[in-house]
């Protein structure tokens, strides 16, 4: 008895937390330690990604790893443990603790398909698939297809039989997708099926499954699984950023009714501004370049017209005026859009406003950005000139009213004081949400944008 109770306190388990605003699951994107390397309190030991963003995880104690309880590649509920850490590594009687602890987890590894992610029942890894040891031996190895899956459904399996192992997000996909989970080749630790094992059965059509069972079956890709032999197709599993996005945009378009409003403005003299910026001893350090200017005129546009700056609460069915700017900044990443915002970002002078834009930028590259620094935004500018493109007709970010698109700013024919000159020309789209923002207050913020880009100096004399 003394022996446990000593083993229980000495190794400590670090679970997944929840790092944004009600997140239910993250991915393991890369460890930084192995089992055996000392780690100290608020060392990071490893970079998970959420819906939202790529978030580095410190471990809240010092110790030797003793385990990693999910690969990377992982998708993993918040609260289950993802490392053990052996917090008295000196202490006697540790040959049999550590084997207890680690012998569950030796062999998932080399049976996880690199890039699968394994999907656990119950709450701790360790205890459930010690509990499934003996269905785990009565599986049979290697490749299955639906000509042998009877038999795996039928052998051994005692108090599970009539019911698969699955989480209940991965039968949601299977009822959305008309699959039955009994015919579903688990490769899931402990027998458990995965959400690969769901999207493996709807790839190959019935005519191709005789033939599918012959050959040896591929393993599944880390973010694709080829649906066909000709490889015409591929599905791409909806994770992460990527369903962040298409939840928030199909929620958006189908609850806040949008309008669009565009103009076309000549913004030679704030290129001249630009140019004439990053020349200025004030400006040193700071990224100077069109999109400032721009992002500093909408800020003084919705001093001007504050009721822009509002959001829609169906549940109390309010308008709440919003009394500061948080400035949303949509930055494509390899990872997806992501809309980052600026904090107080009508408080700020330019050069501050400027810094802030860089460090935004730099960040969301990174993959770095933090849930945090992607909530609570009020109005959002997204930049489609960066790629050529001349305008658009942007969707809300939830929870916003309005959403500036900035087109490429091109040299184009424009009549200037009586006669047709190239100018500096670029087209703005401002979508708004029309329960909130009338048509007259949408088009005064737009027309404002676009008379602080054609004069500049209305920065001083509007602000």
């Amino acid at each position: 008895m003394t022996t446990m109770t000593e083993t229980s306190a000495r190794f400590r388990e670090f679970k997944m937390p929840d790092v944004g605003e009600g997140l239910t699951e993250a991915e393991i994107l890369k460890w930084f330690v192995q089992p055996g390397d000392t780690v100290t309190d608020g060392q990071v030991v490893c970079e998970v990604e959420t819906a939202k963003a790529a978030v580095e995880l410190p471990i809240p104690f010092d110790g030797v790893v003793h385990e990693l309880r999910f690969p990377e590649g992982s998708t993993v509920d918040v609260g289950e443990v993802i490392i053990a850490v052996d917090v008295a590594p000196g202490s006697g009687d540790a040959p049999a603790a550590p084997e207890a602890v680690q012998e569950p987890v030796q062999e998932p590894e080399p049976e996880t398909p690199k890039g699968r992610q394994p999907v656990l029942v119950g709450y701790g890894v360790a205890e459930s698939s010690t509990k499934r040891r003996a269905r785990k031996g009565a599986e049979i190895p290697g490749p299955a297809a639906a000509a042998i899956q009877a038999e795996i459904n039928g052998h051994g399996a005692k108090a599970v039989e009539s019911r698969p192992l699955a989480k209940p997000p991965v039968r949601k996909l299977a009822k959305d997708l008309g699959i039955d989970l009994a015919t579903v080749t688990p490769t899931g630790e402990g027998g458990v099926i995965t959400r690969e094992d769901v999207h493996a059965a709807v790839a190959p059509a019935p005519a191709e499954a005789a033939v599918l069972t012959e050959e040896a079956a591929p393993a599944p890709a880390p973010f694709a699984v080829p649906v066909d032999r000709a490889g015409r197709e591929t599905r791409i599993p909806v994770k992460g950023v990527r369903k962040a996005i298409a939840q928030a945009m199909v929620g958006s378009a189908f609850t806040a009714p949008h309008v669009t409003e565009f103009v076309t403005v000549d913004v030679t003299r704030t290129m001249k501004l630009v140019a004439e910026l990053k020349e200025d001893k004030e400006m040193a350090g700071v990224r100077v370049n069109p999109l400032l200017i721009i992002a500093k005129a909408l800020l003084v546009a919705i001093k001007r017209n504050p009721g822009v700056n509002a959001a829609w609460d169906e549940a109390n069915q309010e308008i709440v005026q919003k009394h500061y700017v948080n400035l949303g900044i949509a930055a494509a990443t390899p990872r997806g859009l992501i809309v980052p915002n600026i904090k107080d970002a009508h408080d700020k002078t330019l050069p501050q406003l400027g810094a802030a834009l860089g460090e935004l930028v730099s960040t969301a590259r990174e993959g770095k950005t933090s849930p945090a620094a992607m909530a609570g935004g009020t109005v959002t500018i997204t930049n489609v000139g960066v790629f050529g493109v001349d305008t658009g007709t942007p969707i809300l970010n939830p929870g916003e009213s309005a959403i500036l698109a900035v087109g490429a700013i091109k040299l184009q024919p424009w009549v200037h004081k009586g006669k047709v000159k190239p100018r500096q020309v670029t087209t703005l789209a401002l979508s708004f949400d029309h329960r909130l923002v009338d048509g007259e207050l949408g088009s005064k913020v737009l027309a404002d944008v676009a008379a602080i880009l054609e004069q500049p100096k209305r920065l001083i004399t509007w602000a």
